[in-house]
């Protein structure tokens, strides 16, 4: 079936349809009386971690998790999805906006919901990744997630936080300037959102378990989709496209937003260039492209002119694969657009992808990206933190290492950061930080990798132990307000890779990047411009440089967005803790919060 603009809408039309509850005036009073009883220390507190929105609207959302039948690549499956669509429906909002999800599980798998690039500002207990800031919501159980926009515009997405779920249960979040702030750019006469994804024909939970019993490496997917449909490159797919029918001479705001499962992509479009205006909900300068790459997680707004001959003309998704020798899917998703007036059988318009281990434009993407208006850049740190990042292959200890030990060289496959293979814990990390659990987790993740070593081009051990990795469920503890440089640092133990590195519960100045190991005598560091994000594709080889201020108290996860990376152990949590004031603490968790 042909899928025309189904995800493109009226910005009045779509916010109308948003309820308003009506209690909203009685909440702006008790706002301002909770102000004025405020002591000075948090009133001063407040005023410099920005005023807390008052007179925001407050958007009611019900998410039911359930599964529906697909039919792709000649089959029909069931997949699980939310509200029985796929992708799933569109979260819409505008800046300050409060936002209030009832999840309801009516599914046969445990599920979490993770609002990616939301900051979740005093909400960590809604920020979703499953033994991380909750317990997963059971079959048969809900959970109410709430949080704010706290000066939040953009795209955005949502996506589920448990096993490799998020395959299926994702979708977009949409949130609008305040009424009346126009865009940094001329309005467009459209906005469409294109979602990238990949597409198994098996169950993606059962997937991970047997990746991970097998210790080797996962397939590749059996399709890449935009918006759900693979495209006419597919088998059974001639009519299982997207179309976005456009009118000649007018501008288009694409909302692009890669929620792939282990896959990094190239984006092009037929005779036509994109201007970036947006990265992970946040302007930038506008930067002229001809391809973009976008790891899992990553979102842009670009602006494309239909100044081409009236045509169809093929938008393609296609693989970005830095890593050596690994497997993935080649074939490239194809949607469309066509110009009003071109004729019903013509011929479309081929789109030409980057080779899929061209690293050059990638590295020019990134360079060229710039914020728009930078606040908040941390000019004098308080805490220096430098992690390797990569993958690595355990001992052989299990039964039937045919079956079981199937990675490089007999071993296990893992991935780690400071060569710390992450475990997640049997109840959520926030819990036992709230509850003073112990026994749950260290507070020893170290801030410099434990040691020193080429890389790029070497082991972090000796032979024949040099691939292998700690294992543990350690965290790395931050004082309030601390302002934090973080280096990631990729490396070759196994082999050189871009990952996609995100951050919960901020976003962050990418203040610098490159190839090689990280020097600070020659590294080149962007104090001026650098674009303030969600998620960094650390160069193949290379380093990325980051900073944030910890002023969000609570435990926030760090980890690849290639998801088998995430389950081999590539992640880390912070905790920040509390502050001074209501402002800077740590409120209690929900009644309803899930049980493990």
């Amino acid at each position: 079936m042909i899928h025309t603009s189904q995800f493109s809408h009226n910005n009045q039309v779509l916010l109308s349809k948003m309820r308003i509850h009506s209690y909203q005036i009685a909440i702006l009073c008790i706002s301002l009386v909770f102000l004025s009883c405020l002591p000075p220390l948090a009133l001063a507190a407040l005023g410099r971690y920005k005023r807390w929105p008052v007179g925001g609207t407050t958007r009611f959302y019900e998410f039911k998790v359930n599964k529906m039948k697909v039919t792709k690549l000649c089959k029909t499956r069931e997949i699980v999805t939310i509200n029985g669509i796929y992708p799933g429906p569109v979260l819409y909002a505008q800046e300050d906006d409060r936002v209030i999800v009832k999840v309801i599980n009516e599914a046969q798998t445990n599920v979490t919901i993770h609002w990616h690039g939301v900051r979740q500002r005093l909400s960590c207990w809604s920020d979703g990744p499953s033994y991380i800031t909750q317990c997963p919501i059971q079959p048969g159980q809900s959970f109410t997630y709430e949080f704010t926009m706290v000066q939040q515009k953009g795209t955005l997405l949502w996506h589920a936080h448990v096993s490799w779920l998020r395959g299926t249960v994702y979708g977009a979040i949409v949130v609008y300037p305040k009424t009346g702030v126009p865009y940094p750019f001329h309005h467009p006469y459209e906005e469409h959102i294109l979602i990238f994804g990949e597409y198994w024909d098996m169950d993606v939970v059962q997937l991970e378990k047997a990746v991970l019993a097998s210790g080797g490496g996962p397939p590749s997917a059996d399709a890449f989709i935009i918006n759900g449909h693979p495209g006419p490159l597919y088998n059974c797919s001639d009519n299982d496209y997207y179309q976005i029918n456009v009118v000649p001479g007018k501008t288009y705001l694409l909302r692009l937003i890669n929620a792939a499962l282990n896959m990094e992509h190239f984006f092009s479009i037929a005779n036509h260039r994109m201007t970036i205006v947006e990265a992970d909900g946040e302007y930038t300068k506008p930067q002229l492209v001809d391809h973009i790459m976008m790891g899992p997680g990553q979102t842009y707004m670009v602006l494309v002119h239909m100044d081409q001959p009236i045509a169809k003309y093929e938008m393609a998704m296609g693989p970005y694969m830095s890593a050596q020798k690994a497997p993935f899917q080649n074939i490239s998703s194809i949607a469309y657009f066509r110009y009003s007036g071109t004729p019903i059988n013509s011929l479309s318009r081929k789109a030409f992808l980057p080779s899929f281990n061209n690293n050059q434009i990638v590295s020019s993407n990134l360079h060229g990206l710039r914020g728009l208006n930078v606040t908040n850049l941390p000019l004098e740190i308080d805490s220096n933190l430098f992690f390797t990042i990569g993958l690595n292959v355990q001992k052989c200890n299990r039964q039937n290492p045919n079956k079981t030990c199937q990675g490089a060289n007999g071993g296990i496959f893992a991935a780690s950061m400071n060569n710390i293979s992450f475990v997640r814990p049997t109840i959520s990390l926030l819990q036992a930080y709230y509850n003073m659990i112990n026994g749950i987790y260290t507070s020893d993740f170290p801030g410099v990798p434990l040691k020193i070593y080429d890389f790029v081009n070497k082991a972090p051990n000796n032979i024949p132990n040099d691939t292998s990795s700690l294992i543990g469920t350690k965290v790395h503890v931050l004082e309030y307000g601390t302002s934090v440089q973080l280096i990631l640092q990729d490396t070759g133990t196994l082999t050189t890779e871009n990952h996609p590195i995100h951050l919960h519960g901020f976003s962050f100045h990418l203040v610098g990047s490159g190839t090689g190991n990280y020097n600070p005598a020659t590294a080149k560091l962007n104090l001026v411009d650098p674009p303030y994000i969600n998620t960094i594709g650390v160069p193949v080889g290379g380093w990325a440089a980051i900073r944030f201020i910890a002023d969000n108290p609570g435990v926030w996860f760090m980890h690849c967005h290639l998801e088998f990376h995430m389950s081999w152990g590539l992640a880390m949590a912070f905790i920040v803790k509390n502050g001074v004031g209501p402002f800077e603490t740590l409120p209690h968790p929900p009644a309803d919060l899930p049980r493990c």
